[in-house]
């Protein structure tokens, strides 16, 4: 099996799609004799801002001189960004190696009518890889709600995170903030030690603060008066916390909060004896950057890359836009799935553009870009459906002036297919 071939048979396994309960994963595990053992974890959950703040926590551990290994989702340009050894994505010829060894023990399970999922999959054979790439800490992202959640399959972890909460994947989670933060608190393990991203809903708040109290957590909420000298800007922030500088180049203040709850979270796994310097923790804040967040592809023209979908990702892209785009003409093309709230997203953000392009994704759970268009006609007055995805950037780009704004967004899994597309179309020649 070659790394091609290892990524085919995981993406196989989505016909089994999403099917939360540990059985599976236990089993599994089981079979491939518990690497997960023996591992430290720091455990992030949450709906909004997992995957910057896990990565975030990896710099400062790396930079700190720990072997770290990351496991997260979603990929956005290679699928080995999924798993991580210090900053580095694995190896092709390893993921080949960890997948031909899990598909072993799924086959075994097959025949005892048990059928591990996709994720069951990748993240077994993740623990397989920071086994035998013998990590001091492995950063794990939570996939889908906690609870349930393949993931938690682990003992107590040296740290639990849980970022900003709001409402994704009703149909799995619940309807309400107190249903979902309830499925995220379900990673909390007795005795355990909790960092909360610092503005957290009331209503998730209360089931945080409950499950904490019940599992007798020690919870712990960045102090955000900390804060001092915060400069927010269009490309990044600068900010000071504790009496410590920070370079930020993740764009929004949501990203400050992150960086936030990342320097605690890393705080308080030194005082569990290990050595994390301040100096250690501003580099791996300034080494972290991810693709498609509010990511800059170009300046002139500008073009912005955005994956979110939710309702707080929406409102993250509105304030940078109210904040660092104010009366600029601004053209979206966005993709997104139907399974999403598709209508809250656009309800916040469509109302800011001048014009917008809908097209779709080739994903099975992608929305037509008819039914987008006119979803997004309710926002916006002029609209236009565009189904092939690289016709509608090129659409797009063609339209706009230097001095006009292109805001690429709606999707993780469209932010992976036009990334490339937007590179290709040689956006970042400065003009």
């Amino acid at each position: 099996m070659n790394c091609n071939e290892a990524i085919e048979y995981i993406h196989s396994l989505e016909r089994f799609g999403i099917n939360p309960g540990l059985e599976r994963i236990e089993a599994l595990c089981s079979v491939l004799g518990n690497p997960q053992k023996g591992l430290k974890f720091v455990h992030v959950a949450g709906t909004n801002g997992k995957g910057s703040t896990s990565t975030m926590i990896s710099n400062i551990l790396i930079r700190s001189g720990y072997r770290t290994g990351l496991f997260t989702s979603p990929y956005v340009v290679d699928f080995r960004e999924r798993i991580q050894f210090n900053g580095c994505m694995i190896e092709p010829y390893e993921l080949a190696q960890a997948v031909d060894e899990v598909r072993t023990a799924v086959e075994i399970l097959n025949i005892r009518g048990l059928y591990p999922t996709e994720f069951e999959t990748i993240t077994a054979a993740s623990f397989l890889y920071f086994k035998k790439k013998n990590c001091d800490f492995v950063v794990l992202e939570v996939g889908l709600g906690g609870r349930f959640d393949a993931t938690n399959i682990i003992d107590c972890p040296v740290i639990n995170v849980i970022t900003s909460i709001s409402k994704d994947h009703i149909a799995v989670l619940g309807n309400t903030l107190a249903e979902i933060a309830f499925e995220k608190c379900g990673t909390l393990k007795e005795n355990g030690t909790c960092v909360c991203y610092p503005e957290q809903d009331e209503e998730a708040m209360r089931v945080i603060e409950k499950t904490c109290a019940d599992r007798h957590n020690t919870l712990i909420v960045p102090d955000l008066s900390s804060l001092e000298n915060l400069q927010v800007g269009a490309a990044g922030s600068v900010f000071g916390f504790e009496g410590t500088g920070y370079e930020l180049p993740l764009i929004g203040a949501h990203m400050v909060k992150n960086a936030v709850t990342a320097i605690t979270a890393a705080k308080v796994i030194k005082q569990s004896g290990y050595n994390i310097t301040d100096k250690a923790a501003a580099q791996g804040i300034a080494a972290s950057s991810m693709p498609a967040r509010l990511e800059i592809m170009h300046k002139k023209p500008l073009v912005i890359l955005d994956g979110g979908h939710n309702e707080g990702c929406a409102e993250a892209v509105a304030r940078y836009i109210k904040t660092f785009l104010k009366g600029k003409r601004i053209i979206a093309v966005i993709s997104m799935m139907a399974d999403k709230d598709y209508e809250a997203y656009l309800r916040i953000t469509a109302p800011y553009f001048n014009a917008v392009v809908a097209t779709h994704t080739d994903v099975p759970r992608a929305l037509s870009a008819d039914a987008l268009c006119e979803a997004a006609s309710e926002y916006c007055d002029t609209c236009v459906s565009v189904p092939d995805a690289a016709h509608a950037l090129r659409y797009a780009y063609n339209s706009i002036e230097k001095d006009d704004v292109l805001l690429v967004c709606g999707s993780f899994y469209f932010a992976g297919e036009i990334r490339d597309k937007i590179i290709d179309l040689q956006v970042n020649r400065d003009d």
